[in-house]
Order: C-alpha cells, then structure tokens, then sequence
C-alpha cells in the first residue's frame, strides 16, 4: 500500500512540475522588419512576441497557432493551457501569438519610430500577415494543424482561413466573428468615440480607460450573469477594482485593435459574398458561439456554419460573451476531439 502511494504521490508531483512547465513558456520575439499594411503604410521595425508549448513532430504537422483576444496577451493565455484546461498541448507544437497592437508586439505604445497616435491604422488581416511571417519565416513551418482564437482570437482565426486557405487544416473561432453586427459595430463605435473625445479634450489615459471599462463591462455579460455574480453590496468594491484594472491600459493600443475589429469583415475580398467566401474556405472549422453574447453577436458565425456544414457548438448559458470561462470544460472537450479527428 505504501508503494502504491508513493507512485501516485509521485504522478501528481510530475503532473504538477508538467504544468509549470508549460505556465513558464519564455516569451520570443520575431523581428519581421518593416511590415506591409493593407492601407499601403508600413509598420516599422515590427516585432511579433510569442511563446511555444511542445515540440513539433517528425513530419512538422502538428503546429497549432492562437493568437491573443482584444486587449490580451500570451501571458494572459497561459491559464487556459495545459492539462485540464481549454486546451491541452500534448502532442502538438502549440505557438501563442501577441496580436498586433496589444502592447507587447508592435503597438502605439511600444513603438520607438511610429509611437503613439503616428503608429499606423492595421487591420486584422494585419495581424495575420505578421502571424504568417512569424511562423513561415522565423518557425519555417509549411502548414498549420489549426488555428484557434477566443474573441478578437477568434476573428484573426475566420481571417486565416480566407487568407492562407491551403496553409491551415482546422480552424476553432471561439465566440468570434467572420463580419461585425450593427449591434457589434454600436458597441466598439462607442468606445472608440470615448477615447476620441477624451483626447480631444486632454483628459489623462487613465480617465479615459476608465470610461471603456464601464461599457465594455456592460456587454461581457448578460445582466442576469452580471446580477447573480455582484452582489449589491460588492458592487463599488468591484466598480473600483475594474477601473484600476483598465486604468492600467494604453488608451492608443485599445483604439488601435478597436479600428482594425470595425474594419473585419472576411467576405469583403470576395465582394461581399458569402457563398464566395465559404466556397474559398478549405479548412475544416469548428464554431463556438454563445448565444446570449453581447458583445459579439454570433448570427454571422452561425450563418458561415452552416454554409460550410461544419461541426457547431452553441453555448446557451446566461454567461454571455464570457461562456467560454462559464462552459471552459465542455468547449475543451469538443476542441480535443476535434484536433484529434
């Protein structure tokens, strides 16, 4: 009996050492030089963070890519890595990417030769041509097992598969976005008037920032989530906590990823067309949507869906765009298997 303890003592300290392992993946850097912009302008010097997790395999077919959401970084992504979590990497070469724009690539508040608001308009399809570069031309890789994005993750994932349609084999948008609502364009509209008029009338980043976070909290979940979760009582104590938390962030880097999310829209190389856009569609998907999403309305995803007959998986808790967090073991189950087919 003792030693039958002793080896399962053992198997959890190894599994545990095995996670913090993977929790300490070393952020890399690819310097991509002057990049391309589909506005015709250049981001100088641009640099691409990352972090891997794995090893690739023999054949060099195992690499999967997931760019950051909306104001995230890898780091940021590190909590839902790992056995037990949204995503398990054992057996692939798992490569986290910083999107353009989130403070830790390139961005108006990092760079030295374009900063703040000389920093050039990019697009989502910005971001993915520098992911493309990065795994092409640092990591040499030919093909992508998958794509996987959360959100603005998400978006970049719809992005890829339109992009480079014979580069990547699966794609997971996970309460993503193939094109923005109206109700989508209101919100990201309002916050970016926000941070426009603030400039204008030179009230300090911090104050702006504290602005966003009131409506960009209203839409991450549905009241009813919201109510059940803060307690009246709770409610200034969590107010402040909020706004300390955005007061943090660069007012430059948020505007920047919220023009390039008004400007996403994957049917728009294709004339708008949406049986053009899914005929040019190669990869196999795998669309998470939740239905009581207020921040990223997921009838667009649906319609592309159902277009391409992929595999759909509606999330119907009150949690809204924060389902993933609420349904995190049930998403993970559907995306093991779905790598594995």
């Amino acid at each position: 009996m003792g030693t039958i303890k002793t080896m399962q003592l053992h198997r959890f300290v190894f599994a545990v050492l095995a996670t913090a392992v993977l929790n300490a993946a070393q952020l890399q850097w690819a310097e991509l030089g002057d990049l391309q912009l589909d506005s015709g302008q250049l981001i100088q010097d641009c640099r691409v963070a990352y972090r891997t997790y794995g090893q690739l395999n023999a054949d060099r077919s195992n690499a999967i890519l997931w760019p950051t959401w909306f104001g995230g970084t890898t780091e940021d992504l590190e909590r839902l890595i790992g056995p037990g979590r949204l995503l398990d990497p054992t057996g692939y070469f798992l490569i986290t990417v910083d999107a353009l724009g989130n403070g830790v690539s390139s961005s108006p508040s990092n760079s030295r030769r374009q900063p703040g608001q000389a920093f050039p308009r990019f697009t989502i399809a910005d971001m993915v041509r520098s992911q493309y570069e990065l795994v092409t031309k640092k990591l040499g890789l030919k093909q992508l097992h998958a794509v996987v994005g959360i959100s603005m993750g998400g978006m970049q994932a719809f992005e890829w598969v339109v992009a480079y349609p014979e580069f990547v084999r699966k794609a997971v948008p996970i309460v993503g976005t193939p094109q923005q609502t109206a109700y989508d364009l209101l919100l990201w509209r309002t916050e970016l008037e926000i941070l426009e008029q603030t400039t204008r009338c030179a009230t300090s980043p911090a104050e702006a920032m504290k602005l966003v976070a009131l409506v960009h909290r209203l839409a991450l979940s549905t009241p009813d989530h919201f109510v059940r979760s803060v307690a009246v009582e709770q409610f200034p104590e969590q107010l402040t906590m909020l706004q300390a938390q955005y007061s943090r962030r660069n007012p430059d880097d948020w505007a920047a990823q919220l023009r390039a999310m008004i400007q996403h829209d994957i049917t728009r190389r294709f004339g708008g067309s949406w049986e053009k856009t899914a005929a040019a569609i190669r990869a196999q998907l795998l669309v998470v949507v939740a239905m009581q999403d207020h921040m990223v309305n997921p009838q667009p995803s649906i319609k592309l869906a159902e277009l391409l007959k992929a595999r759909l998986l509606k999330l119907e808790s009150d949690c809204g765009h924060l389902a993933t967090n609420c349904e995190q073991s049930r998403i993970a189950q559907a995306l093991a298997e779905f790598l594995r087919q």
